[in-house]
């Protein structure tokens, strides 16, 4: 397989084609980026920490039987995948109240709900990505209300694999954003990445933040951080 040139280049990612049609090769960066790309910086080695720790979750959720977009990781940056239209929904899952919704609804952070609670937000920079509904997305011709629930499915599968997999590891999956796409067969999967960088997850002794976070508030140590959620990561799964 040959890599051919850029397709898309994301605030943490390049996505570049291949000389097959049906796969691309995803680059991870060391950018980081929060609230709608206002604050930035870089921050060394977090793509290689993410595609590494992005690669082991899509290993296990495939192993779950969830589909997704990843093929292998090439080295230590980057990842062949299956080329994928994304639909340009963000899928937010909270098991705990963190975040925009405890802003929002003005709820004290760290609230556990009776439910898990599933948002979707149109993907549009320029909108600042609004929080929407199910009515909403079909309006807007992203989806059909049965893609809808293929894609609710798939999240509660994915929530449940992954809650699973952060508590051998005593970690919290507080809560996080998903995407998905859908091959050229029309088969919806799991896309993009799972990483800290998209994933709020809280150590189950200590409350300390060990995502991103740790960017978005000035706490200081997000390498490090990253670094944390891979070695737990590796020894409960080699």
């Amino acid at each position: 397989m040959e890599q051919l040139g850029m397709l898309y280049e994301g605030k943490a990612k390049q996505v570049f084609l291949t000389d097959d049609p049906e796969k691309i090769v995803i680059h991870y960066k060391d950018t980081a980026t929060a609230f709608n790309n206002i604050k930035k910086a870089t921050i060394e080695n977090k793509g290689v920490l993410n595609n590494a720790i992005s690669s082991i979750i899509f290993r296990e959720l495939g192993k779950a039987g969830v589909p997704t977009h990843y093929i292998g990781t090439l080295n230590d940056r980057d990842q062949v995948c299956r080329r994928v239209s994304i639909i340009p929904l963000e899928v937010i899952v909270r098991n705990i109240v963190a975040g925009s919704m405890a802003q929002r609804l003005g709820i004290e952070e760290g609230t556990q709900p009776s439910n898990t609670i599933i948002d979707i937000c149109y993907k549009k920079d320029e909108l600042g990505d609004p929080l929407i509904n199910d009515h909403h997305a079909v309006a807007l011709g992203l989806v059909t209300y049965g893609e809808l629930d293929e894609i609710y499915r798939m999240t509660t599968r994915i929530n449940e694999v992954l809650k699973s997999m952060f508590a051998r590891m005593n970690i919290r999956l507080v809560d996080f954003k998903i995407e998905f796409g859908r091959t050229s067969d029309g088969e919806i999967v799991l896309a993009d990445e799972v990483s800290p960088d998209t994933c709020r997850l809280w150590d189950m002794t200590t409350n300390e933040k060990l995502d991103k976070d740790r960017f978005r508030r000035d706490l200081g140590r997000v390498r490090e951080a990253y670094e944390e959620i891979l070695s737990r990561l590796k020894k409960i799964t080699e």
